[in-house]
């Protein structure tokens, strides 16, 4: 959260949404587009200011009271292509032309060698890593040499591009759409992006003008979006770059797109809150990809059943599994996983409300290297639980038991034995009292305890 600043306590409103912030259109012409990490688990609801800069010399590089945005911090696609946009302009498409008006260095202030030394390469290189993604937006804007720095792709590794459909289009005077350039996002060489909302024909417009879409892009989020069966097999097959997919919220492909459309080359798949996956939909991951290394899934429909059909090479090459929210799963489906994946590393069973105390027995003993495991959301877990966990699974860093209400004081006395153990969460665990927590501290490893609720 900002802080408040000469005893102004007032911030811009945000809304939270699937981890990002939107806000609205502000003055200085910045949408609703943002730009934040490559993974979801960064949660920085920090809004930007109201105002920026039009101009910054290399004075305010010594101000303590400027305001720091965050990498979560909401963009217009005008800010992520580096140019200048109209006061009160909510959508701007991306001319990235040398002829959008932007200070000469001779303009900026300060006395002729200060002018020189804001405009130095060298200099630059160095200073730029200082800022976070939103602030380089703003940088970008200053000046030519400036924004031929910045536009550098080192700079922007790691960051993934948010755009939702509305702003993909401008409107020419006759009332006709035209899709926005993407050459902003080319220069800079982002290779992952998140399509909120979009449809096929949205998707194909995204192939045919980002430069880099056939090779250069590695990750495709896709969140909210209409996109069919024929539209995800025409993606993955034009953009042969990908190896990453996320599928959120998109309930028009059925698990006939699944199979037509993976390849094996993708490594990480993430699918959550699709109506339409069930137990196919994992037969196709399971003969699909066969190198698979991390498998992120919600869906409702899934039953044991599916959790017997990861092949050999995959149980050698996964070592990530989040099963949320998947309630048909049982004990029984933990043996089938336990012995289709003895090399999991990452193991949510967060929302699986049929998993028992025997099930975390099942983990404990066959899931050796595990070093994250989430039992959140589990009501069936108890004590006995822990117990396990404690005696079979000493390389574990990370447990979570948000919501696990029948864990007591004694489930914390066989926690407190793991050396290992660096994040703990006992989030709403409304048995858990003081004399239990007496019990954590004699561990010395623990670096995170979160007592929330």
């Amino acid at each position: 959260m900002s802080n408040p600043r000469n005893g102004d306590t007032t911030k811009p409103p945000c809304l939270p949404r699937n981890g990002l912030v939107k806000i609205p259109t502000q003055p200085n012409g910045l949408g609703s587009a943002s730009i934040t990490k490559g993974t979801p688990a960064v949660k920085n609801r920090l809004c930007q200011p109201p105002s920026v800069p039009a101009i910054l010399s290399p004075a305010l590089a010594h101000r303590s009271d400027l305001p720091i945005p965050s990498l979560a911090s909401p963009l217009s696609l005008a800010a992520l292509a580096g140019v200048s946009s109209p006061p009160g302009a909510s959508l701007v498409g991306l001319n990235t032309s040398e002829s959008s008006e932007q200070p000469s260095p001779e303009r900026l202030p300060g006395s002729p060698a200060e002018r020189q030394l804001a405009v130095d390469e060298k200099i630059l290189n160095r200073l730029f890593w200082y800022f976070s993604a939103c602030e380089k937006c703003v940088l970008a804007q200053v000046c030519k040499a400036w924004r031929r720095v910045l536009y550098q792709p080192k700079f922007w590794v790691g960051l993934t591009p948010v755009l939702h459909t509305k702003e993909l289009y401008n409107v020419l005077p006759g009332g006709e759409k035209e899709f926005v350039s993407l050459q902003g996002f080319a220069i800079r060489g982002f290779d992952s992006f998140c399509l909120v909302g979009v449809s096929d024909l949205d998707i194909c417009e995204f192939i045919d003008n980002y430069p880099l879409s056939k090779k250069g892009v590695k990750s495709m989020s896709l969140k909210r979006s209409t996109i069919t069966d024929a539209g995800l097999e025409v993606m993955l097959e034009q953009m042969q770059g990908v190896v990453r997919l996320e599928l959120s919220g998109c309930n028009d492909f059925t698990e006939a797109g699944l199979w037509s459309s993976l390849n094996a080359r993708i490594t990480a798949l993430s699918v959550s809150d699709c109506i339409n996956v069930a137990d196919d939909a994992i037969a196709a991951i399971s003969q699909l990809l066969p190198n698979l290394t991390e498998l992120n899934l919600q869906a409702y429909h899934v039953t044991d059943t599916a959790l017997a059909y990861f092949t050999a090479k995959q149980g050698y090459t996964t070592h990530t599994l989040r099963l949320n929210s998947c309630w048909e799963i049982t004990n029984h489906g933990v043996v089938n996983m336990v012995h289709s994946l003895p090399n999991l590393s990452v193991l949510s069973l967060s929302g699986c409300s049929k998993v028992t105390d025997d099930g975390v027995e099942l983990v404990a003993e066959n899931l050796r290297k595990l070093r994250s495991l989430d039992l959140s959301w589990c009501p069936r877990i108890t004590d006995m639980a822990l117990e396990y966990i404690a005696c079979d699974l000493h390389k574990l860093e990370e447990l979570v038991l948000d919501r696990c209400v029948r864990i007591t004081d004694t489930g914390l006395s066989y926690l407190s034995t793991m050396s290992s153990l660096r994040s703990l969460y006992l989030r709403w665990c409304c048995q858990v009292q003081d004399f239990g927590l007496k019990h954590l501290l004699s561990m010395g490893s623990l670096r995170l305890l979160s007592l929330a609720g």
